[in-house]
């Protein structure tokens, strides 16, 4: 079995926590039940709602609904971006 791709993302702005910020996350793509009641859609597009939706579920260290909805808009941007990443096929990564 391969390895599951990841990305990291370093924080702009750390996410504070009381045993210490978080200034990096490492995403993994997600598997389809992870995706459920979401768009794929809408994670293509950056929404919001479905990205803050997702990183709880994918993200190490493990962030709450909460606190991907308090991230730094540019944060929440660019795990956006590596999430939409891991939905494309090979062949479009190019």
């Amino acid at each position: 079995m391969s390895k599951q791709a990841t990305a990291e993302v370093e924080l702009d702005s750390p996410i504070k926590r009381d045993g210490g910020d978080v200034t990096t996350l490492t995403l993994r793509k997600p598997m389809s039940g992870e995706l459920r009641g979401l768009s794929l859609a809408d994670l293509l597009n950056l929404e919001v709602d479905a990205i803050t939706r997702v990183l709880p579920r994918i993200s190490t260290p493990v962030l709450t609904e909460q606190e991907a909805r308090n991230m730094d808009p540019a944060d929440l941007v660019a795990c956006g971006g590596e999430i939409s990443s891991f939905l494309l096929p090979k062949r479009l990564k190019g």
